[in-house]
């Protein structure tokens, strides 16, 4: 994995491509800095504001789910 900040001064960029990545499907993502790391503004409210929001069957549906999403975030993918 090859990861670099930059700062570009045009609208190009010319990126190095290191030789075991040749002939590879590679992803490329950019952003800047101070859009993806903004901190929002607190919205007032509480967990406690939410209580009540969702069923018991909603609730439990939803618990399921991210039991279910976290298991898969921790499996061993190599």
């Amino acid at each position: 994995m090859v990861k670099t900040v930059i700062t570009p001064n045009g609208n190009t960029y010319s990126l190095p491509i290191p030789e075991h990545y040749i002939g590879k499907t590679l992803e490329v993502l950019f952003y800047a800095r101070d859009e993806f790391f903004e901190k929002k503004a607190p919205n007032g409210k509480k967990p406690s504001d939410f209580f009540g929001t969702l069923s018991l069957a909603e609730g439990k549906r939803f618990q399921d789910h991210v039991a279910i999403a976290r298991l898969e975030w921790n499996r061993n993918t190599y």
